[in-house]
């Protein structure tokens, strides 16, 4: 990298990334990974170069240097979506990110080639791997609110119930989801809706990515904004089945934010990283909103209620 004299140290994110914003090349970003290198860098730049192809705002890669562990990006600015929400623009700003993730759907590549002239195949979100994340509420959380003569009983209830949630999945088709589609995760640059941390995508459920905008802990949406949001993407997809879309929408923003409580207690927990504590109670409500007098979500909630009251989640 440039003289650190040169560099502005920028926000980080959950991921193991840090950002430099470098003072004397105009608009560009370095991003210096050492953990986890290959899927900070390389498939980071990867995924991007497939949204470009396909029409979707995605950072471009200026320069990389893998050797010593950062690549150069095109520098998107400060102005991240979520922060310029506000009550009279937040439904415009939605219905225009739902034709973002109305190109993401569309996209039919599986593989790209990256900077160091190797192939890179997107992984199949498959239900072992949606399982293992919903286990992190398992391992993570469970530990740090549970009395120790509970948490084996607990733990095995638990996995029984998200196996079972899983495979009430009635979906069959695979599209491309970016696995972390929230506002958080997307710039306005000039005009336009960029898309950030793309590195984790995958192909999978349809009704994924839709359930990470909607049900999303880190901006406030009422519950007639959600159904707004909803409807409009479900009135603008003409061959899908609503009733399976409905039931896989709602496990999956269920699971998902199961998977969050347990990721940002890693975070708090591991790595030191507090600042996500705040968003679990968040989380919880979301939980709640969607499992109440949802017959599918019967032996969750009767678990979730005896073990982890209110007092618990705030």
């Amino acid at each position: 990298m440039n003289s650190s004299s040169n560099l502005i140290s920028l926000s980080g994110d959950a991921s193991f990334r840090s950002f430099y914003r470098d003072k004397n090349k105009k608009k560009s970003i370095i991003v210096f990974a050492k953990k986890e290198k290959k899927k900070n860098l390389l498939i980071y730049d990867a995924i991007n170069k497939i949204l470009i192809k396909n029409n979707i705002k995605a950072p471009k890669l200026y320069q990389e240097n893998y050797k010593k562990n950062f690549i150069r990006i095109e520098d998107l600015g400060n102005q991240n979506v979520a922060y310029k929400l506000n009550k009279k623009n937040k439904i415009g700003y939605y219905f225009k990110i739902l034709k973002v993730l109305n190109k993401l759907q569309r996209i039919n590549n599986k593989k790209i080639s990256t900077f160091k002239n190797t192939k890179y195949i997107i992984p199949q979100y498959t239900k072992t791997e949606l399982l293992k994340e919903s286990k992190l509420f398992i391992d993570w959380y469970i530990p740090s609110k549970i009395k120790k003569k509970n948490q084996i009983f607990l733990k095995k209830k638990l996995e029984i119930i998200f196996l079972n949630l899983l495979n009430r999945l009635e979906s069959k088709k695979s599209v491309f989801v970016h696995r972390d589609f929230h506002i958080s995760n997307m710039m306005l640059y000039k005009k336009k809706i960029y898309l950030i941390d793309n590195q984790d995508a995958v192909y999978g459920n349809i009704a994924y990515d839709l359930a990470s905008l909607i049900d999303d802990v880190r901006v406030k949406t009422t519950l007639e904004q959600k159904k707004k949001i909803y409807d409009k993407y479900v009135k603008e997809k003409k061959a899908l089945d609503i009733s399976k879309f409905k039931n896989d929408f709602e496990i999956l923003s269920v699971l998902r934010n199961i998977k969050i409580i347990g990721i940002f207690t890693r975070l708090s927990v591991r790595d030191k990283k507090k600042k996500y504590l705040k968003l679990i109670p968040r989380a919880w409500n979301l939980i709640e909103y969607r499992i109440k007098k949802n017959y599918k979500f019967k032996d969750l909630k009767i678990i979730l209620d005896k073990y982890f009251p209110k007092k618990i989640r705030q």
